[in-house]
């Protein structure tokens, strides 16, 4: 049904999308609107993606850009949603990099191989570039990529006793305990998130798929062990216990006021955390791989793609849209501002990229963080994830029991895994 309506939506009455231009004769004086969904924080990151917006529209004066602010949590389903329906769908979504396979898989982006916006293709980082893949063909163009680090209030940890950070899980429960311990502030905030337990898992060597064997590990005992570790640290108190709604933004209101010492978070939020008044000194910011487990070190990829609704009655401006925001250029210009992580490799070169501390401290840690699978079906495993993440939480299941129930769910998803 859904690609059914989705091919409706292009216009086509059957069939895939029609295939790019491959070249424009003059590309600025292509005319048009191009309605953008964003999804960074419209206080923090959005006046940097505006600022581009600006420049962009100086720089091909028939385009207009529409920008819309779309919640992260929210952008995901009113896509699918417009899209399904045929209406209200932007010209561009910032796609998280699990959803752009499944948007694919369902026909609703343009294919973007050999056309313009798709610029220099061999000069993408090959982990995000290999999520705007499916099907062997290209539906999307790598805006920024992140992974997940301990990030610590320096000032605290020393108070507590620890110059360095925790490199294992056993260390940061000491260290969290310390904390509390020595300063009255919480050690450890957690974040109720599906993407949060991932370094958990990785650290035990579990993992949600088996991809190449199409078998669901979720319940896997390396991933029974991760969640007890996480419910440990809440039972031991080196962790509070956190709310299963608005846990995120709790988390990084604690740590930007200095009532935690430590979260797992990205880039993506270090332009909010740097305006808490514990962090004016950004010096006092630490940065550090996830802890490991007893078996490794182990961060998720992450990370945000450009993609073109197939629908779109504005195609070729929506190329010159996403080439432009993609080029060295713009992704050195948002890592200078915002410390987010380019996706080109040319990017990394450019002074200002090279001047941001946050993103060389980052940048080796993203460079082993663990790939996701980028199947069509990855943008719906975290749900049941979350949903076992605060059953645990709220004491309603066992580590075991809630582990076999998202693996219950995991299979209704995908019928033909073992």
């Amino acid at each position: 049904m859904s690609l059914t309506l989705a091919a409706a939506a292009c216009g086509g009455g059957g069939g895939e999308p029609a295939a790019p231009a491959t070249s424009v004769a003059d590309p600025m004086k292509i005319t048009g609107e191009v309605t953008w969904w964003d999804t960074t924080r419209p206080d923090s990151e959005g006046p940097t993606f505006q600022a581009l917006i600006k420049e962009f529209e100086a720089a091909y004066p028939g385009i207009k850009v529409k920008y819309v602010n779309v919640p992260s949590d929210q952008a995901q389903n009113q896509f699918q949603t417009a899209a399904q329906a045929g209406s209200g769908a932007p010209d561009v979504i910032r796609s998280e990099v699990a959803w752009t396979s499944q948007f694919a898989s369902l026909g609703y982006l343009q294919p973007l191989d050999g056309s313009r916006a798709v610029d220099q293709p061999g000069d993408f980082l090959p982990g995000p570039s290999s999520s705007t893949k499916y099907n062997g063909k290209t539906y999307a163009v790598p805006q920024v990529t992140d992974t997940l680090a301990l990030l610590y209030n320096k000032r605290l940890l020393k108070e507590a006793g620890h110059e360095e950070p925790p490199k294992t899980v056993a260390e940061l429960k000491q260290t969290a305990l310390d904390v509390k311990a020595k300063t009255g502030a919480e050690g450890l905030a957690l974040n109720v998130d599906s993407y949060f337990l991932l370094p958990f898992m990785y650290g035990e060597g579990g993992d949600l798929l088996d991809v190449q064997n199409k078998k669901i590990v979720v319940d896997s005992p390396a991933n029974v062990k991760a969640m007890e570790t996480v419910a440990d640290l809440i039972s031991s108190g080196a962790a509070p216990k956190p709310a299963t709604t608005e846990s995120y933004a709790n988390a990084m209101t604690a740590l930007k006021e200095g009532k935690a010492a430590m979260i797992y978070n990205g880039p993506w939020a270090l332009s909010e955390i740097y305006q808490g008044k514990e962090f004016q000194d950004k010096a006092n910011l630490g940065i550090a791989p996830v802890p490991a487990g007893s078996v490794k070190a182990g961060a998720p990829t992450g990370g945000w793609n450009l993609a073109i609704y197939a629908g779109s009655k504005n195609i070729p401006a929506a190329y010159e849209f996403v080439r432009f925001m993609t080029t060295a250029k713009a992704q050195a210009k948002i890592a200078k501002e915002i410390s987010l992580l380019p996706t080109r490799t040319s990017a990394y070169a450019d002074p200002d990229v090279q001047g941001n501390q946050d993103v060389a401290v980052f940048k080796p840690i993203m460079d082993t963080a663990m790939p996701r699978p980028w199947i069509p079906e990855g943008g719906q495993l975290f749900q049941p994830l979350l949903e076992g993440y605060q059953d645990l939480v709220g004491g309603k299941s066992a580590p075991a029991d809630m582990l076999k129930k998202v693996s219950e769910q995991y299979h209704g998803i995908m019928k033909d895994w073992s």
